[in-house]
């Protein structure tokens, strides 16, 4: 089944009309298959929702349901966001699969797959705190982060401008400024950042394992949002990254990006980073957090 656009949800007659404006400049526009072709489209289509997202922030947040939590909101925004995208995405790249955090999947036909979170930061777009992102990549094979290969992906804050970049292969960039991972340090110089879990039983043993990371680290950041945080470590202003129970979408773009900045980017025994864990930063200072974490029994912290 090709990727095919879907209905906005909310309902009000001005959101659609403003939507389908913003897709009628992309018709008929096809995309080639290169990596830099698929990086273009990215980056199109993240400032597009961009511009969607702030708008639609200076209006005023509407909570539009709850997700796993009291606490885990969507917001109308969240899911016009990606109604939007999937269908600049469908207009160029008609036959390529589809995985959005806001429940929109198809399989394609292409072996491509676009990994699309429409606001990560949701909590901090609710609240106004200008650190969320439009995070777009697109892979070869399915949504499923122990099997794809990531060929490009783009992050965007809409509120800084800032957009961070990469293709495999090709380097990362912040704003067409080549980026890179910050040199090795000892893990107690390193400014190390995380994300905590939605179930309050959860976040309270990951709080567990950050009260003894604290005194072994320079300091801890958690500032929520997992896809900037990453992009954080790719440009040099975190030196590691870790969190437990990401979505494919929380990371697809962000860590390529880091990747390419020159971060080793995994799970737990050199796996590959996925919801079971990732960890991102100059390699050295990887391997130490990662023994510690162990060590302080982050294997253990799971869901509820």
């Amino acid at each position: 089944m090709s990727l095919r656009a879907t209905p906005t949800m909310g309902g009000a007659k001005g959101r659609c009309n403003s939507l389908e404006r913003m897709t009628d400049v992309y018709a008929g526009t096809p995309t080639g298959d290169s990596n830099d072709d698929l990086l273009a489209l990215a980056r199109r289509v993240a400032l597009t929702a961009g511009e969607l997202v702030k708008r639609r922030r200076e209006e005023g947040v509407t909570v539009a349901d709850l997700k796993s939590s009291a606490v885990d909101v969507v917001t109308l925004a969240d899911r016009e966001s990606e109604v939007l995208i999937r269908r600049l995405l469908q207009q160029s790249r008609p036959d390529d699969g589809f995985y959005g955090e806001e429940g929109a999947e198809d399989e394609g036909t292409s072996g491509l797959t676009w990994i699309v979170d429409p606001i990560d930061g949701t909590v901090n777009y609710l609240y106004n705190i200008p650190h969320y992102a439009i995070s777009i990549a697109v892979v070869r094979g399915s949504a499923d982060p122990l099997t794809w290969t990531a060929l490009a992906g783009c992050v965007l804050n809409p509120v800084s401008g800032e957009v961070y970049t990469a293709s495999a292969g090709g380097g990362a960039f912040l704003n067409d400024a080549p980026i890179s991972v910050a040199p090795a340090v000892e893990l107690e110089q390193a400014l190390v950042g995380t994300g905590f879990a939605y179930d309050a039983a959860t976040r309270g043993r990951q709080g567990e394992v950050v009260a003894k990371l604290l005194t072994q680290t320079r300091d801890i950041r958690r500032i929520g949002s997992a896809a900037l945080d990453l992009c954080l470590v790719a440009s040099g202003r975190l030196n590691a990254y870790y969190e437990r129970g990401l979505k494919p979408w929380d990371h697809a773009a962000a860590a390529l990006i880091a990747t390419e900045a020159g971060a080793r980017v995994a799970g737990l025994d050199g796996a590959k980073a996925s919801g079971e864990m990732l960890i991102a930063g100059e390699s050295s200072v990887t391997i130490a957090l990662e023994k510690l974490l162990v060590n302080y029994g982050i294997e253990t912290v799971t869901e509820g």
